[in-house]
């Protein structure tokens, strides 16, 4: 194994993520419209398919803590990179919707063991007071994947097989680094750290409500994650190669989610969630009203975008906030709320296409979209401490993780002494 500094391991783990986010997961539905064109598919089934990887993304992420720390960080990143070159290979062969639905769940489960193997390899690999940064350049990633998959769909537009096949092929080389660079250990622990203090009510309480929110956004974009491009093609009557450009403007904005997030905690939350959330219902509203203007339909893209990597870089911090001490928990379940409404989203937004078409149902969950909006001022704010009104601008993503081990009372928790013991 190589050693790699802070910057280098931030940047390998954003190439990972890109990999078993972007390409295993989100490009799926920017491949729609000639998948379901050739193995003749209906956009319900397409919508049942598309639930698939965020059904085995959950499951994964229940069993992710416990094999990096039974496997290590290298082989659990070694085994999600593996289920990624299966699942990718396996969906650039299918030839109906059983095959096709067997790779998008192995990809699934690719994104759902990453992001914890990385972690573990995170706590080993780079000082604690960079965690912080280190996280926020990793999740930038997933637009990075994003974005890279456009290329084969702007060049490549009939070609979603050899497309697919090529993920499948960069997937490999990602696992033969990840044996590389990183080092087989489980995740770190100070053998005298005090525990973390027990879970409030008040903790549960504001956890409930964020993971509610979590999952109303990952509700209402699964409808343009996986739909917005066959709307583009089958209501917009554009070509499937002018798709890709959707994707790119996605990708691009999806970086600027990191900035937006980390400003939200220094400028009230609950007005953040509000903004974002009702511009990516607006994006989903100015898709479906003018589908075919590539124009304006890109514009739609860079708004959910931003939108909606804000919005889960906003429920990572807020996660982090509310249960510090609990890294493997805080952010893990409104991500697993997130994509549990990804999940009931995409067959019921395939139903309702069924059923009144692609204009009506996006009109729809952009609608409830608003509706939740409205509701942000229920948004679960940080657990009030007394150093919050000391340290005023300690605040931001990097000052949630410098955080994370503190008591009910703010306090640093400190090592269990010999003294101590023995009280």
């Amino acid at each position: 194994m190589r050693s790699l500094s802070s910057t280098g391991f931030a940047l390998f783990g954003a190439a990972l993520v890109a990999i078993s986010y972007g390409l295993a997961r989100f490009a799926f539905g920017l491949f729609v419209p000639p998948i379901r064109a050739e193995l003749g598919l209906t956009p319900s089934v397409i919508g049942i398919i598309g639930a698939l990887p965020l059904i085995s993304f959950l499951l994964s992420t229940l069993v992710a803590p416990l094999a990096a720390d039974r496997l290590g960080a290298r082989n659990t990143a070694v085994l999600s990179g593996s289920f990624g070159v299966g699942g990718l290979a396996l969906i650039s062969q299918a030839s109906d919707a059983l095959s096709l639905g067997a790779g998008v769940f192995a990809c699934g489960i690719c994104t759902g063991l990453m992001m914890p193997a990385l972690t573990a390899a995170m706590q080993a690999l780079v000082k604690r007071s960079l965690h912080g940064r280190v996280s926020s350049v990793m999740n930038a990633g997933t637009s990075i994947g994003v974005a890279v998959a456009v290329p084969s769909v702007l060049f490549l537009a009939g070609a979603w097989r050899f497309a697919y096949l090529s993920f499948a092929v960069l997937t490999g080389i990602g696992v033969l680094a990840a044996w590389y660079f990183i080092p087989s250990v489980s995740r770190i622990t100070p053998t005298d750290a005090a525990p973390p203090p027990p879970i409030s009510n008040l903790q549960w309480s504001r956890l409930f409500r964020l993971s509610l929110f979590a999952f109303v956004m990952g509700f209402v974009a699964s409808a343009y994650w996986i739909f917005a491009p066959d709307l583009m093609t089958t209501l917009g009557a554009l070509p499937p190669s002018a798709t890709g450009w959707l994707w790119l403007a996605v990708g691009v904005a999806g970086l600027g989610g990191a900035v937006v997030a980390d400003l939200a905690d220094r400028n009230n939350p609950p007005i953040t969630h509000a903004l974002m959330l009702t511009m990516l219902s607006a994006s989903l509203a100015l898709l479906a009203a003018s589908p075919g203007q590539l124009v304006l339909a890109t514009f739609s893209a860079l708004v959910f975008g931003l939108a909606y990597m804000s919005l889960t870089g906003l429920y990572l911090m807020t996660g982090i906030r509310l249960l510090p001490g609990r890294l493997s928990m805080g952010p893990v379940l409104p991500f697993m709320a997130c994509a549990l409404g990804q999940a009931a989203g995409s067959p019921v937004v395939g139903m309702l296409v069924n059923e009144f078409g692609y204009a009506d149902t996006f009109t729809i969950f952009s609608a409830i979209g608003i509706l939740v909006a409205i509701l942000s001022p229920l948004y679960p704010r940080h657990l009030e401490h007394g150093h919050e009104e000391e340290i005023e601008d300690d605040t931001g993503l990097q000052a949630a993780f410098d955080h994370q081990l503190l008591d009910a009372d703010g306090e640093p928790l400190m090592p269990v002494t010999e003294n101590a013991k023995h009280l």
